[in-house]
C-alpha cells in the first residue's frame, strides 16, 4: 500500500499490509512538486528515513530511474540500504522521468543493454542478501506492445533482477493476461491495478502474480479530504459541522505515539526535585 511520509506510512503498517510503496508520484505530490524528478534523490531520501523510523514492515522505493546512470543507481542502493529500506523498483525510461499517465506513449525508453548494465551494478552493490531491486517494464504503457515488453522483461531477468514490474494503462486487465500467459511464471511478476481497478483480486493470485501495489490512494483521499474540509471551514468560519468529521486529536497523539514518550520521560527524566536536592 502506497505512503508518502511517516504518518501514512504508519497508517498502512497498522491497517495490516505487509509491505509499503514509497510511491514517486505521492512523495512529490507531497512535496507540492511535480513527478518529474523536481524533487532531489536526497531529498526523498530524508522522506524514506522517517518512513523506516516509522514503521517495521518492509518498504519498496519506486525509485523512478534510479536518478542517473548507473552510478547515480548504485550510489542509491548504498543510501538505501542504511536507511533499512528493503528494495528499490526502478523503470527503463530516461532522466528525468514524467509519470507513466502523462502521455505514456510519446516518453522514449531506455535502452536495453544501458538499463542491464544499472541492474547488475545496484545488485553488485547490495550488501543485504535480501535487499530486492524490482526491474518496472514500461513497453506497454509506451505502446511498444507485448513482444517488446517480453523481450525487456527477460532481458531484465538475467541481468539480475529480483522481480518484475510489468506496467499498464488500460482499463481492463487484458494486456497484463497476455503477459503472463506468455511469460510462463518464470520470474516473480509485480503489477499496478490504478486503472484496471475494477479487476478482483482473486484473478491477480490466479495468473500467478506475486505481489499487487496499491500505488497512489492514502495521498489521494487525503487530498479530497483537505480540500472538503478547508473549503467547509473557509466558507462557515466554524469548527461545529467539522470536528465530527476529522480524526481527533488523540488520534494524531496516538499515531505520534506520544505515550511512548511518556514512559520513556518516567525511566530515564529524574524529578525535579531530586536534581536539585543532589547538588551541593
Amino acid at each position: 500500500m502506497e505512503a508518502h511520509n511517516g504518518l501514512s506510512a504508519r497508517i498502512v503498517e497498522g491497517a495490516g499490509f505487509q509491505g509499503i510503496w514509497a510511491s514517486g508520484l505521492a512523495i512529490s505530490a507531497a512535496m507540492g512538486v511535480r513527478d518529474n524528478n523536481e524533487a532531489s534523490w536526497t531529498q526523498v531520501l530524508d522522506v524514506l528515513e522517517f518512513m523506516s523510523d516509522a514503521t517495521s514492515i518492509p518498504i519498496l522505493l519506486d525509485g523512478d530511474t534510479g536518478y542517473g546512470n548507473f552510478n547515480n543507481a548504485r550510489r542509491l542502493v548504498k543510501k538505501l540500504e542504511q536507511r533499512q529500506i528493503a528494495g528499490v523498483c526502478i523503470e527503463d525510461k530516461l532522466f528525468p522521468k514524467t509519470n507513466s499517465f502523462i502521455n505514456g506513449e510519446a516518453q522514449p525508453l531506455a535502452d536495453i543493454d544501458e538499463f542491464c548494465g544499472k541492474i547488475k551494478a545496484m545488485k553488485d552493490t547490495q550488501q543485504d542478501e535480501d535487499f530486492t531491486v524490482v526491474a518496472r517494464v514500461e513497453a506497454l504503457i509506451a505502446g511498444w506492445g507485448l513482444d517488446e515488453a517480453l523481450e525487456r522483461a527477460e532481458a531484465y531477468r538475467q541481468a539480475g533482477a529480483d522481480a518484475i514490474l510489468i506496467h499498464s494503462k488500460k482499463v481492463n486487465i487484458a494486456e497484463i493476461e497476455d503477459f503472463m500467459k506468455a511469460w510462463n511464471g518464470r520470474h516473480p511478476v509485480i503489477v499496478v491495478p490504478t486503472k484496471y481497478y475494477t479487476t478482483p483480486a482473486q484473478r491477480f493470485h490466479e495468473l500467478g502474480i506475486s505481489t499487487v501495489i496499491w500505488a497512489n490512494h492514502n495521498l489521494r483521499a487525503s487530498i479530497e479530504a483537505m480540500q472538503r474540509i478547508t473549503q467547509k471551514i473557509f466558507c462557515e468560519k466554524s469548527l461545529i459541522d467539522v470536528e465530527s468529521r476529522v480524526a481527533t486529536i488523540d488520534e494524531v497523539f496516538l499515531l505520534q505515539q506520544a505515550d511512548e514518550l511518556q514512559t520513556a520521560e518516567e525511566k530515564y527524566l529524574p524529578c525535579s526535585g531530586k536534581l536539585t536536592g543532589d547538588r551541593p
